[in-house]
């Protein structure tokens, strides 16, 4: 195991998913008090037009991901507040059209595309020294500004309404958040690719909430969950020469099956003793 650390690639490969982890961690704690796991659904889908557009043009597709990503969270905000479209429908109409204009693209595209798997299915392995530069930059600036707008972002995370009347800038602190969320969401495609996704994004933070209920130690607790299982599932990966990102979810599905079993291991004894 030692000598994988010989290896570039993979040094590169478990810096990112440190950086990847923490991030989106961070981010999927946001998502699931928000209650917006299935907009972070609809932007992962959304992402693969921009990943067919850029293939297509010839441009950077993680780049055009990142515009289609920010585009399709501020316009589901858009048809949710303005247009006073049900949130679940604003999510379809982005979740399909992403989609579409993505295999419309793809099929367009002349030749083969080697790229789409990796973008479908995650290749931290290909990750490379500029690639860890932006993964940290965003990491840290992520951090900041949570740091920085923590109790704001909880009151606007778990009541809105509240936030408002207390005098909070609102739609200020979602539009950033939407930006970052989209953003975390491009950048955790190499990680896991768009299939895999959403897991990386919640079950982390689902496991903490078995043993915690503040949004800080949920935080902290998705944070080290999802540290653990992705790079368990790197070494892994390396060891028997399976997918990563396959790999790291079921790491992270085992992680919380075991929490919820053992919750209910533990509170039996109290409820029988009562």
């Amino acid at each position: 195991m030692i000598e994988y650390f010989d290896y570039p690639f993979f040094v590169n490969a478990l810096w990112g998913v440190v950086l990847i982890s923490v991030a989106s961690a961070i981010v999927g704690t946001y998502i699931v008090a928000r209650r917006m796991v299935a907009i972070c659904g609809g932007i992962t889908h959304a992402c693969f037009g921009g990943l067919g557009l850029g293939c297509f043009m010839g441009w950077n597709p993680l780049a055009v991901a990142a515009a289609f990503a920010v585009g399709s969270s501020l316009g589901v905000e858009w048809l949710s507040e303005r247009q006073r479209l049900r949130q679940d429908s604003a999510i379809a109409v982005v979740w399909s059209l992403g989609m579409a204009l993505g295999v419309l693209f793809v099929f367009l595209t002349p030749g083969y595309v080697p790229e789409l798997n990796s973008f479908l299915f995650g290749n931290i392995l290909t990750v490379t020294r500029t690639d860890l530069w932006l993964f940290g930059g965003f990491t840290a600036v992520l951090t900041a500004f949570f740091a920085l707008n923590y109790r704001r972002i909880v009151a606007v995370a778990f009541d809105p309404d509240f936030a408002r009347v207390a005098g909070l800038p609102v739609r200020l602190l979602q539009g950033v958040m939407s930006v970052l969320v989209a953003v975390c969401i491009v950048l955790a495609i190499r990680l896991v690719g768009v299939m895999l996704l959403m897991a990386v994004i919640s079950l982390p933070q689902l496991t903490a909430e078995v043993a915690c209920r503040r949004f800080g130690s949920i935080m902290a607790g998705s944070v080290a969950v999802s540290l653990v299982c992705s790079v368990a599932g790197l070494f892994l990966s390396m060891a028997v020469d399976v997918p990563c990102s396959a790999l790291i979810v079921m790491f992270m599905g085992a992680a919380f099956a075991v929490a919820r079993c053992c919750r209910k291991m533990f509170k039996r004894p109290q409820a029988d003793g009562n």
